[in-house]
Formats: C-alpha cells, structure tokens, sequence
C-alpha cells in the first residue's frame, strides 16, 4: 500500500501537524525531491500535470482531506466531476473549494446514514435511494454547475433498474428511498420520486415523464436505448456517404431463381446448416428433404422458398407494425420445421452470442419500432439494406434464424428497387462475422459498411441463366472455400 511507503515515494502525500513530518516534508520539497500540488497536498510525482494527480487519486484525497464527507446528488450517480469540473459533497457546510481542475462544492447536511457506501478513507457516496431524492431537490444552477441531474436523466436511470433486474428491484428502491426519506426530511423528494416510479410501472398517469425511454415503458413499448444510439450512429453513417447503384443483371424468373437457390444455401451454410452442393440442389427440386436431416433441410427449403419468390421479396415494411408482421410471417416460413424454437413468434428468452446479449425480450418490439424511425429517413436501397440486415440482427428477435432472417431482410430492400441482391459466400464468412461483432461491440460502423459494399460488388458479377455455370462463376471467386483456404475473388478484379 502506498501510505506504508517512504514518504518521497508516494504519489500523495498530506500536510501533517506532527512537526517531524512537516519537516521532513520541507526539506524534500526544497531538495526537488517533492513538490506542492495544492493546499495541504504534495506529490513525489514530477512528470504528470496536478490536474491529472489529483483526478487520479481523488477519492482518497477528498476522504483524507475531509473525512465524513458523502459523495452527493449527481456525483453519487455519475462518479466524476462534470464537464465543468463540479463535484458535489454534503459535509458540515456549504461552500467552495478548489483543487487542480476540480471545483468541490460542498453542501451542508447529514453525514453518512446506514447503507451509504464506502469509498476511501472516511469518504462515503450516498446509496441509490439517496442519491435519487437528492436529485429531485430543487437546483438554481443550469446544466454541468447543477448539483442534480435533469427528469429525463433520473428517469433514465430508474428505467434502467427495471429493464436490468425488474420491477421487484425496482420497489425495494422505493422503499428503501421512503425510509431514508423520514430519516433526513426529504419526504417533498419522495413524493416526486414515487410519481416516476409510479408512472414507470404505469400504477400512475404518464404525462408526468419527461424521458423517451421512461415514456416509452410506461405506455407498454419499452425499448433498448443503446442499441437505438447504435442504429442512429450507423445511420448518420449511411446518410453522409454516396453509394454506387447496382441493378439487377439476374431478369429472368430462371437467373433470379439461380441466384436464389446460392443466397439459400450460403445463408445456411453460414449458420451451420452444411450440405454438399449436389444435396441442397436435390432437396430444392424434390422438395423433399435429405434422409436423416429433416429439419436442415426444411431450413434450406424455407429460406429458398421466400428468397426465390421474387412477389414475397418485393414486399419491404411501410410501418412499424408491417415490420413487426413481415419479419414475424417469414421467420414462420423459414423455421416451420422447427417447432421448438417458436416459429413466427419473438424470442422468450434471452439470447446470446460469445459475450454478447442481445436485446433483451421484453425491449424486442419497441427497439424494433423505434428503429423504423431512421429506416424511414433513409432513401437509397443499398443503406436501407445495409440499416435493416444490421438492425435484425443486433435485435436478434427470435430465438433461432436470426442471421438468416437479417439477410432475407436486406436482400428485399435491393429486390424492391430493381438492385442486385447479396451473397455471402463461405469465404467472406469471417469478415462478414467480424464487421457485424466490431459495429457491435466497437461502434466501428466503417468496417461493416465497407464489407458490405465489397460483397456487393462481388454479388453484382454472379450472373448466368445457367445453374452450373453460375456455379462455376462462384468457384472461380473462391466461394465455396474456407476463409483459411482462400480469399474472396471478385470478377474482372484482382482482389
């Protein structure tokens, strides 16, 4: 621990009253060996500004510097300083007091209560329930130098204890709060955030909310907001940028249904439904599935038989509800083999993939509605290709066939208006994979946009009237191969 070592080697160090140390703390700052960062506060580190010392080493300072202070208001909910460099702390008075780069402001009122957290030394940071009504005390400063957060913050922030862990959570907040509400006379605070929490769980009028997360809850459609912040990152993205028109070059009902007959068995064969190329063409044509394998080959047969009729994939949501009606008709189509997994209804549990969740189940129809929003803002087919296969798939609506389902959905879009649909090959299967994983957990949306256009392209030059020959076109762009085996080729290109 630091305190235990010597005195010149320690990042912080306090001004002392016992006068051996006060003295030894004079010399080594008048050898260089120390230096003065603030009042009563020095450091053995000469390299890093004071600023960046003291925000490092914050909390224990304010804990030694002012013992039985308590973290308060929006500093116990946000934990830093505010953009302005405002820390707020109920102590023994109210006043300022400054450090590098911070402004403490302290307030007068009672210490630590029973259930306040300990952060370092006698320091403490008032408990949810606490902090909650001492944001719903009235503030006469605006924005970043408020000692309380806004509504629409606080509501946020208790929405967030229902999606995460529910309703029950959510009481024994308030009764929490009710209790500590009597202990420090904050029972005006209480009412307020009884009103929120009433209306959260709709026991109580809803006009009295302030945020489009809250609201949306209260009215029965509550929603994932970061997955929403991340279709709106992604759709700034796609509406700042140009990109090339691609027309459909597969016309006839026989090219189209070619194309198709690859977009079924690659979309499957990316999810784990593998079949030699001869067997999905059996199962297509005798529309009988494979000895053995009845389900996979239901698989192949469902996703064929939305992606092949160019009437279904002409047909792209006008509505959220058409949304919600189209994805829930072809999923029923796509999985009807697959009793177990719910076909043509949403996910009853929640899903995975590696260390990602996916949208929770109770936020699947209002993220799914508010992503129509920026859907509908957008105009070329491409991005609203682009937009639509990444918000299924990030929604991960059911509990099987999401994948397969983000690209059915995608490939309507560029069906609808006259543009060539997109193929991912086993070879781009990797990158496909991982632009979708880097968008996600990243928000690198340049990655994902750019494997897209390039499978686009490579899409684009899959042409034949002609089975084999179609085949032959694919295996010459090393399609059929591993990602470990070879790289996507695309014709007329060097790639």
């Amino acid at each position: 621990m630091e305190k235990n070592l010597p005195i010149h080697l320690q990042e912080v160090i306090y001004g002392s009253s016992d006068s051996s140390i006060s003295k030894q703390i004079s010399r080594l700052e008048k050898e260089g060996i120390i230096r003065k960062i603030a009042p009563r506060l020095y450091s053995s580190n000469l390299h890093d500004s004071h600023e960046d010392i003291v925000r490092r080493n914050l909390f224990s300072i304010l804990g030694h510097l002012f013992p039985g202070a308590v973290l308060s208001h929006r500093s116990a909910l946000e934990f830093k300083p505010t953009s302005s460099g405002q820390l707020f702390l109920t102590y023994k008075y109210t006043r300022k007091a400054e450090l590098p780069g911070i402004t403490i402001r302290f307030l007068e009122g009672s210490g630590p209560i029973e259930g306040d957290n300990p952060l370092s030394g006698e320091l403490y940071a008032s408990q949810r329930g606490r902090a909650f009504l001492e944001n719903l005390q009235t503030s006469r400063k605006p924005g970043q130098d408020s000692k309380t957060l806004t509504f629409s913050e606080i509501e946020e922030r208790i929405e967030q204890i229902i999606r995460v862990n529910g309703e029950e959570e959510l009481n024994k907040v308030r009764d929490k709060a009710r209790l500590i509400s009597e202990k420090l006379g904050m029972k005006k605070e209480f009412l307020k955030l009884n009103k929120i929490i009433s209306a959260l769980l709709t026991t109580h009028p809803s006009k009295i909310l302030k945020s489009p997360v809250a609201t949306a809850r209260a009215f029965g459609v509550p929603y994932d907001p970061v997955r929403l912040e991340l279709f709106e990152i992604l759709f700034r993205e796609l509406s700042q940028q140009e990109f090339k028109y691609r027309e459909e070059k597969n016309i006839s009902n026989t090219a189209f249904k070619n194309f198709a007959f690859f977009e079924s068995y690659f979309s499957n064969y990316i999810e784990g439904t593998v079949f030699e190329i001869e067997e999905a063409k059996q199962i297509i044509e005798t529309q009988k599935p494979f000895p053995g394998r009845n389900e996979d080959s239901h698989d192949v047969l469902g996703t064929y038989q939305i992606v092949s009729n160019r009437k279904e994939m002409n047909i792209t949501p006008e509505s959220p509800e058409e949304f919600i009606n189209i994805l829930k008709y072809r999923h029923k189509v796509l999985l009807s083999a697959r009793i177990d997994k719910n076909p043509g209804e949403f996910k009853n549990k929640n899903n995975y993939a590696g260390q990602t969740a996916f949208v929770e189940v109770s936020l699947v129809k209002g993220t799914i509605i508010k992503s129509f929003d920026f859907y509908q803002a957008l105009n070329h087919p491409f991005v609203k290709a682009v937009y639509m296969m990444f918000v299924v798939s990030e929604i991960h609506p059911f509990l099987d066939g999401n994948g397969r389902m983000a690209r059915v959905m995608m490939n309507a879009e560029l069906v609808k208006a006259g543009q060539t649909k997109i193929i991912i090959p086993t070879v781009y299967r990797d990158d496909y994979m991982g632009a979708l994983r880097r968008l996600t957990r990243q928000r690198d949306t340049e990655v994902y946009i750019r494997m897209l256009t390039r499978v686009h392209e490579f899409s684009s030059t899959i042409i034949s009237e002609d089975m084999a020959e179609m085949q032959l076109i694919l295996e010459e762009s090393n399609a059929f191969l591993e990602h470990t085996e070879g790289k996507l080729r695309i014709k007329n290109f060097s790639q």
